[in-house]
């Protein structure tokens, strides 16, 4: 009797050793349900099939709270397994320590991503993520309105747009350009012009000035379109003036040209595209990497299977597939020179057309931004003020990047700020 209750213990504890699982991963999205469920339900069926002691969980969460939660359970103890971060949040947890280094996870398959995508994920020459998916800007312009202002080709530099865009207003009387100066701290990074230098703001340098006065030059002439110039968010005003021929070139996602599409088949068919300028930096405009993080606190010996997981989840196929269902560019090589990405079809249209500019530009996707510095969204606007009075004319450029700097260097604390500038 006794000998039978122990097999059947001993039966019992092993058919329960056999259905628990090696290991549980919860991965964490951000606002990626209702429209991307039977994809990552996909991957999931296709992860847990080919790996029998391995139980999935997906977790999504609006992006606005997603870091919220983050830390709220890294603080406890029980953080998830892998988690969906842009650049500028996983350069922030990294720096608080909330972050786990994935470099011995990547191993040898870490050539399988863009060097860019690494690039932006290697704080302290450590890597803090695998990357997904990203994205670029194209330029679209519009052909006769090119014609008609004598200028035969795409611009090729940033001084090239500023200068198509005032010969079309000399021209044609229209606008050429709409730049998002909201954002002119990205544009100076670009350009090669830090924000900051050794902990303080830099921003009325000589070339900075410069290139202030190159778009207060366009401006003048009539070159940038107006609407919304300095707004938040400018691309909608943008978007309205080049659907109705008021704008001679428009800066965008290639996502934009099938709205364009839909809205203005006249203008569309007026419609080509190229690569947007590189900046002297060589970096392309538009970039926003987004990736999986591991974060600190997961427990050592489940990173090997959670590194496992994240190269899946992350592989050529899968990124290439999501990339096709979201209309982005993927992070990994590979999928990045798929023919779906760079094969232009005969005969093909400004969209496809876009898709294949944004191939050429992605090995130099970066996300731009500057990091560590509290209040930043309010000294930004500082700076957006006044390069307003500047490119307007209201205030002598100098003038007012200077007083700019002077209200950054007084919220600015040397010695504590902690700023990271990509490039």
């Amino acid at each position: 009797m006794k000998n039978s209750l122990l097999l059947a213990a001993l039966m019992a504890w092993a058919g329960a050793a056999l259905a628990a699982p090696a290991q549980k991963i919860e991965f964490w999205t951000f606002s990626m349900k209702p429209r991307f469920t039977p994809y990552f339900e996909d991957v999931v069926k296709r992860y847990e099939a080919a790996n029998p002691g391995v139980k999935l969980e997906w977790v999504d969460f609006p992006w606005d709270i997603i870091q919220t939660k983050l830390v709220t359970r890294i603080v406890a103890g029980k953080p998830p397994a892998l988690v969906n971060l842009n650049v500028p949040w996983a350069e922030e947890f990294a720096r608080d320590g909330l972050l786990t280094p994935v470099d011995a996870m990547l191993g040898d398959e870490r050539a399988r991503y863009l060097p860019s995508a690494l690039l932006d994920l290697t704080f302290a020459s450590k890597t803090y993520g695998f990357p997904m998916y990203s994205n670029v800007a194209v330029i679209a312009y519009n052909r006769d309105i090119f014609r008609a202002a004598g200028i035969e080709r795409a611009p090729r530099t940033f001084d090239e747009q500023l200068a198509y865009a005032r010969q079309i207003a000399l021209r044609t009387g229209k606008a050429g350009l709409c730049p998002a100066l909201s954002k002119i701290d990205g544009l100076m990074l670009q350009q090669g012009l830090p924000v900051l230098s050794g902990g303080r703001a830099v921003f009325n340098s000589p070339a900075h000035v410069a290139l202030i006065r190159k778009l207060a030059d366009t401006y003048r002439a009539g070159g940038l379109l107006k609407d919304g110039l300095f707004a938040e968010d400018n691309f909608p005003p943008a978007v309205e003036a080049y659907k109705s021929g008021r704008l001679g070139m428009l800066l965008a996602p290639p996502t934009a040209l099938k709205r364009i599409q839909a809205d203005a088949r006249d203008v569309y068919a007026l419609t080509e595209v190229a690569p947007a300028p590189l900046g002297p930096t060589g970096i392309a405009d538009g970039g926003w990497l987004i990736h999986f993080g591991v974060p600190a606190r997961v427990p050592a010996a489940e990173l090997p299977g959670i590194g496992k997981f994240a190269r899946f989840l992350t592989s050529d196929a899968n990124q290439l597939e999501f990339a096709r269902q979201a209309s982005v560019f993927p992070a990994s090589a590979q999928a990045a020179n798929d023919p779906f990405f760079t094969a232009v079809p005969p005969h093909a249209g400004a969209a496809e057309q876009a898709v294949a500019a944004g191939a050429v530009s992605m090995p130099h996707s970066r996300t731009m931004y500057v990091a560590g510095v509290e209040d930043y969204d309010e000294l930004r606007r500082a700076l957006v003020k006044a390069v307003e009075a500047g490119v307007t004319g209201r205030q002598d450029i100098q003038q007012a990047l200077d007083a700019a700097v002077a209200i950054w260097n007084r919220k600015l604390k040397p010695g504590v700020l902690h700023a990271r500038v990509a490039p």
